[in-house]
């Protein structure tokens, strides 16, 4: 089947750069759909580039739309039967999108790849000439030129010595014990209870694929959401029978840029949006589990739920769950109020 990655990007030329050169000789490739959502500086150019070595379907928004809106656009556009979503900041490694393309041979599946992230770009505007953020100058700065060549990313690196960077590589597509614990547990749920309730919420809004006509019935990404789209649109999907599916040889890594995570039990207005589509136990008890592999200090022991399995039980045991109910329990948690 005919595959489309589609990208969605903005305001990171030099990420996206080493992004494409990570598709160049990726097997069983259609076609890259690159949506520029609203950038400000390079991303042109460096599509532009990009042009001479893959087949490219350019988009662009003069005003950023968001991460949804841009991937439900390059969705549209798309020609391939089934489509990748990455991020523009994600390269991926060998083999990445045969391994996609071979796991939809068995059917309406949503492929989940394995994610890792390069804490060593967290400081670099540009990780190809370890040039600094400019809140960084100084701290950079301060490391000696050894140091500063050891963080680098270069397109040398992704096209002719993959194995340098998967062995910087950490698990989790941030860095940090949550991220890490997130994605182990993740893969696991995925490789060894394929009849869990809830796999839908081991979906990642890098490194997934699904079948673009599925995806279009479905509506695409919820356009206001900006974190867990991707999980709620697994749910929607798993729900009219899509399969959740591990995808082995499909891995990405992202290019860090901050020191941690965008916390999804801090910011919280994605599960109010979550909430209302889909006023489930298991929604309102996602930030638990995140809350409680990140070793949140206000969530006792008897309160953590630590894998998908524990949280499909958990989810059994408060089926009359409301959004008060639900509210009230966060708090007495110490999570902040949601679901209003």
């Amino acid at each position: 089947m005919s595959v489309s990655v589609v990208i969605r990007t903005h305001d990171e030329a030099p990420r996206l750069r080493l992004t494409l050169a990570s598709l160049k000789r990726q097997e069983r490739l259609s076609e890259v759909v690159v949506v520029d959502d609203g950038s400000t500086d390079a991303t042109a150019n460096v599509i532009a580039e990009a042009e001479t070595f893959l087949p490219i379907t350019r988009l662009r928004h003069p005003q950023a739309r968001g991460r949804s809106a841009a991937s439900n656009a390059g969705a549209r556009a798309a020609s391939g039967k089934i489509l990748i979503m990455l991020d523009g900041d994600t390269p991926v490694g060998p083999g990445f999108v045969a391994a996609h393309a071979n796991a939809h041979d068995g059917g309406d599946v949503i492929g989940r790849g394995a994610c890792f992230n390069l804490r060593c770009t967290r400081f670099l505007y540009d990780p190809e000439q370890a040039i600094p953020f400019p809140h960084c100058q100084e701290r950079l700065l301060r490391l000696g030129n050894a140091e500063r060549e050891r963080m680098r990313v270069t397109r040398a690196d992704i096209e002719h010595n993959f194995a340098s960077i998967e062995r910087r590589a950490q698990p989790g597509i941030y860095p940090g014990l949550g991220p890490a614990r997130l994605a182990e547990i993740e893969m696991h749920a995925l490789r060894h209870h394929p009849d869990c309730d809830v796999l839908w919420a081991a979906a990642t809004g890098s490194n997934q694929s699904v079948r673009r006509d599925s995806f279009l019935a479905a509506g695409g990404f919820h356009e206001e959401m900006t974190i867990n789209e991707h999980r709620e649109l697994a749910l929607r999907l798993t729900a009219h029978g899509s399969r959740m599916r591990p995808v082995e040889q499909a891995r990405c890594y992202h290019l860090t840029h901050r020191s941690g995570w965008r916390s999804p039990f801090e910011d919280t207005r994605w599960e109010a949006l979550f909430w209302a589509r889909h006023p489930l136990p298991e929604v309102a008890l996602m930030s638990v589990l995140w809350a409680s592999l990140s070793d949140h200090p206000a969530i006792r022991p008897e309160h953590r739920i630590l894998s998908l399995p524990a949280l499909a039980v958990a989810a059994h045991c408060a089926r009359n769950v409301t959004a008060r109910s639900a509210a009230e329990f966060r708090a007495s948690l110490g999570l902040k109020e949601s679901f209003a």
